[in-house]
């Protein structure tokens, strides 16, 4: 049975359906939002998680100065159509470089062995004479001997008077003089704990796979017992070093600062999962003195900043994080803009291959990618040039990065309102960087130095208690400390143990890492090489390509602009 409307209901029928289809668009339309916003969360996510956590992609981009010829790109301009030109092949023959085995070998003790004919075997079996030593042949060798763990015993002997024992009722006892034991009681010393902190703190191996390995050489060290020595060798001994790194980092002008998580299971009012913090503190590219410092706190809090940075007037490099922005104005906040380039990368490999180029996620990566590679032109200019190259340059190209970010019309929770929002919203500290000669254009140095902190909480996992955790900081600080000021963590550690528990009040500053007075033994030979070297990002030829156009209609821009005014 059929049925009929009126014009009035066929009027309403079809505004109701209408209503219903744009109801269903917009939802449509929401659900597909949406779905990008996962699709873009699941490759960045599968990306972190399986994929290279390197920044560095292949094909290094190289210029040789500021205003060199930005058009010699050969590949570019490449024609594949074209047919490929005859070639004459050259062969030539040149020294072969040498060297390289004997620098490697510079540093280590030389055991000669000589392999020599008897007197009975040294008769020339053509005529019967007697041959001579014409020359050697070496062949080099290196052998690792394990660390060995060896049972010394003090006897410390005492002296007494048989005269007076016989005829006086006093008896004077005299015992020779002893080095003090590192902890009463205990069978610790300097090399052990320095041993046990080194194999934990800077080589990743966790305390109780130090036990176990002991136990292959019928060693029965607890891990109990070696987490009791490294915290009672912390809080009574390394702490006053400890105390006098902070108080000269706070006088420096330049600063680093990051923070990362630890796990603390016996903090008191918390439970064993929640999470803690270990903040990092360190100097400047350009400090006389460096200086890396850990330090534990529960929380994530901004009063932790403004404590620990009391009475420290200057520049603060450091990420984007709320709790840096509330400090007193005495402390300046200088942005990271390698956390502005990672937002755009995030978002240019979210972008499929094919669609990359000449979209706004390449053209992002370009700005802040042309910025750094301004600052590797700059790295042997004199402070005062680099200054100038900055303002009259790298300047130019942020004014022009947020004139052109300003257009963008982005979802706040895309990817894309992430690298946008984060540039806007950080701009003042971003800019921060023209400031001052000395200021840096990122905080890796940080981020760098906080690393094997992170790499040590993977094998060691966590702190079972917050004595263990402060510990744990001040071995690091030290750790880390020698290491930039080239000296071997060990021999420096072992040295400090060694003094410490003797040592006044004034005979420690001394001990310091850059003291002139610390011995060879603590010290790494100019020719070894110990601290790794920071590599100049590098890009792929696409992103190439964009950030040489870029650069090209910035620096143009402002010459026609300069000649016209």
């Amino acid at each position: 049975m059929e049925t009929t409307y009126n014009n009035t209901e066929l009027t309403q029928k079809i505004q109701t359906l209408e209503a219903t289809i744009n109801e269903q668009a917009e939802m449509i339309n929401a659900l597909r939002l949406l779905i990008r916003h996962y699709e873009e969360r699941l490759h960045v996510t599968n990306r972190s998680q399986f994929g290279t956590s390197s920044e560095q992609v292949p094909n290094q981009l190289k210029i040789e100065g500021l205003f060199n010829d930005i058009f010699n790109e050969a590949e570019d301009q490449a024609e594949p159509s074209k047919p490929e030109p005859t070639y004459e092949e050259i062969t030539y023959k040149r020294k072969k470089h040498t060297g390289k085995r004997e620098e490697d070998l510079s540093g280590l003790p030389v055991e000669r062995i000589d392999y020599e004919l008897p007197e009975s075997e040294r008769i020339c079996p053509e005529c019967g004479e007697v041959m001579i030593d014409i020359g050697v042949t070496i062949r080099d060798e290196v052998e690792i001997i394990p660390a060995t763990m060896v049972h010394k015993e003090h006897a410390v002997h005492a002296y007494g008077c048989r005269n007076c024992e016989r005829n006086n009722d006093h008896t004077p006892v005299v015992r020779a003089a002893s080095p003090a034991p590192l902890i009463a009681g205990s069978l610790a010393t300097p090399s052990a704990v320095a041993h046990l902190a080194v194999q934990k703190y800077m080589n990743g191996v966790p305390l109780y796979r130090q036990e176990k390995g002991f136990t292959y050489d019928n060693i029965n060290l607890s891990r109990q017992t070696m987490a009791n020595w490294i915290v009672y060798c912390a809080q009574n001994y390394l702490a006053a070093i400890y105390s006098l790194l902070v108080s000269h980092l706070l006088k420096e002008k330049y600063l680093h600062a990051d923070e990362t998580t630890v796990q603390v299971l016996q903090e008191r009012g918390r439970e064993a999962q929640a999470k803690s913090y270990e903040w990092l503190y360190r100097t400047g590219a350009g400090a006389e003195r460096q200086i890396v410092i850990y330090e534990y706190q529960e929380t994530r809090g901004h009063k932790h900043p403004e404590n620990f940075l009391k009475g420290f007037e200057g520049y603060l490099h450091c990420d984007g994080y709320k709790a840096y922005h509330t400090l007193p104005p005495n402390v300046i906040v200088v942005g990271c803009w390698a956390h502005a380039r990672r937002y755009w990368e995030k978002v240019y490999m979210s972008v499929p291959k094919d669609k990359r180029k000449g979209s706004i996620a390449e053209c992002g990566l370009a700005y802040t990618s042309l910025l750094f590679m301004l600052e590797n032109e700059y790295e042997d200019l004199k402070p005062d040039e680099r200054h100038k190259m900055r303002q009259s340059c790298s300047m130019l190209v942020s004014d022009s990065y947020y004139e052109w970010i300003g257009t963008i019309n982005a979802l706040p929770k895309s990817l894309l309102g992430d690298a946008v929002g984060y540039s806007i919203s950080q701009r003042k500290y971003l800019e921060n960087v023209y400031l001052d000669i000395n200021l840096e254009i990122s905080n890796n140095r940080a981020e760098r130095s906080i690393k094997p902190f992170v790499q040590g909480r993977k094998v060691w996992l966590f702190s079972c208690t917050p004595n263990g955790a402060e510990a744990s900081s001040i071995f690091y600080s030290i750790i880390e400390t020698a290491k930039e000021n080239k000296l071997h963590p060990f021999h420096y550690l072992e040295y400090l143990l060694e003094r410490l528990p003797s040592a006044k009040n004034s005979e420690l500053y001394e001990l310091l890492p850059w003291s002139s007075s610390l011995p060879d033994v603590c010290r790494v030979p100019d020719n070894i090489k110990v601290m790794p070297s920071g590599k100049k990002k590098e890009y792929d030829k696409p992103l190439k390509t964009a950030v040489l156009n870029l650069r090209q209609k910035i620096f143009d821009c402002q010459s026609t602009n300069d000649s016209s005014g």
